[in-house]
């Protein structure tokens, strides 16, 4: 059956290895505040239990890419993020089952207008243009499960123009990987090609247009992203 417009192309994430593949995206799902002193910096307390939201797929970027200035804000922020990507379908996974359906881990960025974040918070509406726009979703390789085993420890750190922001440790997220897919599978059900960004460390800032950011995960390499 033909239709009246131009199919589009799915949003992919390079995999790594040789040769190299993709894996193609089908929803990004995101954990708000899930490092302690991160949530203490956004004015929350330290464990709480996790909540989620979503950008589009099509809202991944490759490493070494540059990321247009959106518009509408003043006020772009950055937020370094462990990704897990789903290879296993499954519905109120438990605990001690969950980290079956990983595929494999990547360096992420969520990327914030954090004027309109604010601006939505304070008048009780819906966050998703101020996570959920164009290029908000940058992703390094993704490292398979065979290739790196879990990911449950190791540094976590963001330079800008060369200065460290953010730095931290994959141990201190307060829900663990296997956590966060049991307590989001029990919500939606989780399908080969999903995201999560795990939640960011405490360290978030502005970055403008020049600005050069390096991110990396201990035994996951990095990710490089310039603000055009």
């Amino acid at each position: 059956m033909s239709t009246p417009l131009p199919r589009v192309e799915q949003a992919t994430v390079a995999v790594a290895g040789d040769p190299p593949s993709k894996f193609s995206v089908r929803r990004i799902y995101c954990v708000g505040r899930n490092y302690a002193a991160h949530a203490a910096e956004m004015g929350h307390d330290a464990r709480e239990a996790p909540f989620f939201f979503m950008k589009p797929a099509d809202a991944v970027l490759p490493d070494g890419a540059v990321m247009p200035y959106p518009s509408a804000t003043k006020d772009l922020h950055h937020e370094l993020e462990l990704v897990v990507a789903i290879g296993k379908r499954g519905r109120n996974i438990p605990v001690d089952k969950a980290l079956d359906h990983v595929f494999g881990y990547a360096v992420g960025l969520d990327m914030t207008r954090r004027d309109l974040q604010a601006e939505a918070k304070n008048k009780g509406r819906p966050w998703d243009m101020a996570k959920g726009f164009d290029c908000s979703a940058p992703c390094a390789a993704i490292h398979t499960v065979d290739a790196v085993g879990h990911i449950a420890s190791g540094e976590i750190e963001l330079k800008v123009n060369g200065k460290v922001r953010q730095h931290s440790d994959i141990n201190m997220l307060i829900w663990s990987v296997a956590e966060t897919i049991n307590q989001l599978s029990s919500l939606v059900e989780l399908f080969p090609g999903d995201l999560i960004y795990t939640g960011t460390p405490e360290g978030v800032g502005p970055v403008v247009t020049g600005d050069v950011l390096e991110g990396r995960v201990e035994g996951l390499g990095s990710l490089t992203i310039t603000i055009g």
